[in-house]
């Protein structure tokens, strides 16, 4: 029993709500039956273990056990505990200041949450935002202490207590097992090698745990692993996790395929990188990147260009209609400052028809480029016109303007344009921008719609597909709801929420309990309001103190409006134009204090 409580204690001992295992682990203890004074001062010598372990600890209730501590050591020898206590209070104070930061920066995390893949919800990004704080806060040693085998361990348990919630999360992973290898590292400095080989097999091990649990078809944490491994010279054991990676189903092993070909190079030479090419070309899933991947290593690594020029050749075949594939190709050419056989690949690849003209214009578009900076304008002329006739065919320049929009590309360069913002959109030249966002390692090249003004992050105009959309920023979102208040703007499920700027007076406003009465009856009022008359001239006040007359002559000249529904007259609220003090046509109210007060004076 005494071994499970102690592994317990490993495990969950620096839980900041652990202090009840530890009370029922000296309680436990001190149930035990000793039989003799050797049983009994080993009793002892394990009670006060114990209790020297807890009082250093940061966790909650840290006093109780402080004080049962002194208790304990009063009871046992009232000579040495006074100077056992002495020893401790130091590192108890230190705990207790610690066990309050630590109950503060662990508030808010909900330890009981579900480990789900990411979802992108407002919750789940706090809850990752207080992990990795109460991480970092572990990480800056708040204990103060020197071994750094303590602070590791501090922080390891603070990392498999988020990984609990947050399984999914790569990047919990990655820096979990990073921040054992700088570990291991600095106690490798310090001449502690056991414990650095201890802190390399337990990053290892988390590696391991990453990649065959629920995060097995993540290509990231393969690779960190394998270069983890490479690190430590273990090459028998890269090939294994690049290999477990190739076979797991339903996964696009492309990128893998790449990186082994770079691991194979760097450790066994170029000959191991072309026996993993060799496989790729037999996998059936694999992409053009490693035909790409191939032929550079080929061209950078063995300084072999008709390697090179054999491997792009043979991926042309497979992936002549893959528009990627050939703009790497004539990237590669371009390098080699190869004119005639870029040109000839230029027209291999648009005249034999495996392209759709959509996704022939960024090859057009190279072209164009090419003989504007290699040939002469004879030759710009004709690949300009053949690519208008691309242009119509594919339904991207037509109109008037269409001549004047083929002929923008003939002279910009890079970002510079021959004409302006305004006539560019003028006379759409926006409309010859095709976004291309899948080429290996580059962004999509900026269209002139970027140039354009926008406001909260939109633009004013069009979005990068070309087509009209609303501001999406004055959307707000659908809460659904079940118990409505008076007033609320109700709708089938659910409701909107205020405007912002209703939103903040509502949220100084007291609650609406605090409000008892009395009650307005809004209909009334908006009918009384409906039914008076204010005069068309209004003459403001002048400067200085108090009110002027006028005020008053205002109000009285208002009138109310006889009320015909009822056949009722209601009295006249003002004195038209008699500015006479006389009272007598006003009707006294029927409850009226100061007369009934009057009265009695007078009886």
């Amino acid at each position: 029993m005494a071994q499970a409580y102690d592994f317990a204690l490993d495990k969950m001992g620096l839980d900041i709500q652990s202090h009840t295992l530890w009370s029922d682990y000296i309680k436990f203890l001190k149930g035990v039956e000793a039989i003799g004074s050797f049983a009994e001062n080993q009793k002892i010598a394990a009670i006060r273990k114990v209790y020297q372990r807890a009082v250093i600890n940061p966790m909650m209730n840290i006093e109780s056990l402080w004080k049962e501590y002194v208790t304990f050591e009063q009871s046992i020898n009232p000579m040495i505990a006074e100077k056992l206590t002495q020893e401790r209070s130091r590192d108890y104070m230190n705990a207790r200041r610690v066990a309050k930061e630590y109950e503060a920066v662990t508030r808010g995390l909900n330890k009981t949450h579900p480990s789900v893949p990411p979802t992108g919800t407002q919750e789940e990004h706090k809850q990752v935002e207080l992990w990795h704080s109460y991480i970092n806060w572990e990480k800056s040693n708040p204990l103060k202490v020197e071994d750094p085998a303590l602070i590791a361990k501090r922080v390891m348990f603070a990392y498999e207590q988020s990984l609990l919630c947050l399984g999914h999360h790569p990047d919990i992973w990655y820096e979990a097992a990073t921040f054992l290898q700088e570990s291991s590292k600095t106690l490798q400095e310090k001449g502690d090698v056991d414990s650095s080989k201890l802190f390399l097999d337990q990053a290892s091990q988390l590696f391991e745990r990453a990649v065959t649990g629920v995060l097995n078809k993540c290509t990231l944490l393969y690779f960190t692993y394998a270069d983890f491994e490479e690190q430590n010279m273990k090459f028998e054991k890269v090939h294994k996790i690049y290999q477990d990676f190739l076979e797991v189903p339903n996964t696009d092993p492309t990128l893998c395929y790449v990186q082994y070909m770079k691991f194979c190079r760097r450790a066994e030479g170029i000959k191991s990188a072309r026996n993993v090419f060799k496989k790729a070309r037999e996998d059936e899933r694999s992409n053009f990147h490693v035909y790409v991947s191939a032929a550079l290593m080929e061209y950078y690594s063995s300084k072999d260009k008709n390697v090179a020029f054999r491997i792009f050749d043979l991926g042309l075949r497979k992936f002549g209609s893959s528009s990627e594939f050939i703009l790497a190709y004539l990237d590669y050419l371009s390098h080699l400052n190869e004119d005639n056989n870029t040109r000839v690949l230029f027209e291999r690849v648009l005249t034999q028809g495996t392209l759709e003209p959509k996704d022939s214009m960024e090859v057009w578009n190279k072209f164009l480029e090419f003989e504007s900076n290699i040939g002469d304008l004879a030759s710009v002329v004709k690949v300009e016109k053949r690519r208008a006739g691309i242009l119509e065919e594919a339904g991207i320049a037509v109109g008037e303007n269409k001549h004047t929009i083929q002929v923008i590309d003939r002279y910009k360069f890079m970002s510079l344009l021959p004409l302006t913002t305004e006539e560019l959109k003028s006379i759409g030249y926006q409309a010859l921008s095709i976004p291309t966002t899948t080429r290996a390692g580059q962004m999509p090249a900026k269209t002139v719609n970027s140039a354009l003004p926008t406001t909260n992050g939109h633009s004013n105009y069009l979005d990068p597909d070309h087509i009209p959309r609303p501001d999406f920023s004055q959307m707000v979102p659908f809460k659904p709801k079940v118990n409505w208040r008076p007033g609320e703007f109700m709708l089938p499920g659910g409701g909107f929420p205020l405007p912002p700027a209703a939103q903040e007076l509502v949220q100084v406003l007291p609650p609406p309990t605090c409000f008892t009465g009395p009650h307005v009856i809004v209909e009334k009022l908006c009918d009384i309001f409906d039914k008076i008359r204010l005069p068309d001239n209004f003459q403001p006040a002048s400067g200085g103190e108090g009110h002027p007359t006028k005020l008053f002559d205002l109000a009285k000249s208002v009138h109310w409006i006889v009320d015909q529904e009822s056949g009722r007259k209601r009295k006249s609220m003002g004195r038209g134009d008699d500015d006479s003090d006389d009272d007598s046509n006003i009707s006294a109210p029927t409850n009226d204090v100061y007369r009934k007060r009057q009265q009695k004076k007078i009886k």
